[in-house]
């Protein structure tokens, strides 16, 4: 015998809304949402679960009166001026969760094995030039204009700057889908990155839906998060003069690093155009948006031309970042989970577990996998035996 169960109409919108469906997709997913919307029926116990899972909505949440006002769980940064960013979405905030389950594992994992804590947390206020702080980080990193030449192009001088920045005691985590479920994509339009800070695990997520250039910047942005010692939710938004002090500054310690205003104002050719924007973006490995704004600091352009010339790149960039979604196969697993993970965060684990401090279920759950043949995998990807 079914079960009817009562659900405020208000309930169900918020579980849609939170999702992110449209109409369309809501009448996909759930083909009895607007009866049930409309108090003409009920749904059934095992019904109102479903819509649950597929929306992604804690079960419990949707027998309560009216929709919980949910909070994002570290600053946001986002709000610019008098533009407010929309309610978060169910994919934003479960990444969040996501990463401060893995973190909170990790720093017990740090203090039982004397892992050295970063002396950098903290060092700087937004009251530090931003010069200053950049120079630091590059230092800190061997990640200057020379050493970045090494690299062929964007793809190999992220996972270098990865791989340098994890050196230092940070977990980085890129990943465009939240968790390893592939039909749950993130959007960067929402959101491009947040850092959770910790004086012993800090942790950086960059949304790896977005261009492989895009995350460069991010993750330096993220990185100078955690020189002033504050966790953040970012749009590492370039075209805004007003807005959150640390996320200006951040701004500004990236785009330094990255591109060094000095170097720019020599490496320019005089002539804005999207070829010397591309050969710009080849040398510096960043996308073409870091240079344009770089371009204008060094004041070669007005505000008004850079605002002009940036919503017309970001149109070129989307449309080719629209294609590279269309192309992707997802690529190999074992290269690209520690990379999700974050390489440090998963020989940790695979290291615990055989140890025996860690049980293989808690692993598999803190890995995202559920076969130990997988586990194997990645742990030969890591190196860890």
């Amino acid at each position: 015998m079914s079960v009817y169960v009562d659900v405020s109409p208000d309930l169900l919108h918020w579980a849609v809304d939170r999702a992110g469906w449209d109409e369309e997709t809501t009448r996909k997913r759930a083909p009895r949402f607007w009866d049930w919307a409309a108090g003409d029926r009920r749904p059934t116990l095992k019904q109102l679960e479903k819509f649950a899972h597929d929306t992604h909505a804690p079960f419990g949440l949707l027998f309560l009166e009216e929709p919980p006002a949910e909070e994002i769980p570290i600053p946001d940064m986002r709000t610019l001026g008098n533009h407010p960013v929309r309610r978060p979405s169910a994919d934003l905030l479960d990444s969040i969760y996501l990463c401060q389950s893995r973190q909170e594992w990790f720093r017990d994992f740090a203090v039982a094995h004397g892992l050295p804590e970063p002396a950098f947390i903290g060092s700087a206020t937004t009251a530090t030039s931003p010069a200053v702080a950049a120079r630091e980080i590059t230092e800190l990193l061997d990640f200057d204009l020379s050493a970045r030449s090494a690299f062929a192009g964007w793809q190999g001088a992220l996972r270098a700057l990865i791989d340098r920045i994890e050196s230092i005691g940070v977990l980085v985590m890129v990943n465009g889908i939240v968790g390893s479920n592939t039909h749950r994509k993130l959007d960067p339009r929402e959101f491009r990155g947040f850092a959770l800070v910790d004086p012993v695990a800090p942790l950086i997520f960059v949304n790896g839906a977005d261009t492989k250039a895009a995350q460069i910047f991010t993750v330096i942005h993220e990185l100078a998060h955690l020189w002033l010692g504050g966790s953040a939710l970012s749009a590492a938004s370039m075209l805004v003069q007003s807005g959150a002090d640390e996320e200006l500054w951040c701004n500004r310690v990236a785009a330094e690093v990255l591109v060094p205003r000095a170097q720019i104002s020599v490496d320019f050719g005089g002539q804005l155009s999207e070829a010397e924007l591309k050969r710009l973006a080849a040398r510096y490995k960043v996308r073409t948006l870091v240079v344009l704004k770089r371009i204008y600091d060094a004041g070669f352009l007005s505000w008004d031309e850079f605002q002009e010339q940036y919503v017309a790149e970001r149109n070129r960039v989307m449309s080719i970042l629209a294609e590279e979604r269309g192309a992707s196969d997802g690529g190999n697993y074992y290269y690209t989970q520690p990379l999700r993970l974050s390489r440090q965060f998963t020989q940790a684990v695979i290291s615990s577990t055989y140890e025996g401090t860690t049980t293989f279920r808690d692993a598999y759950q803190l890995l995202g996998t559920k076969k130990h043949s997988t586990f194997e995998g990645l742990a030969a990807e890591v190196g860890v035996s």
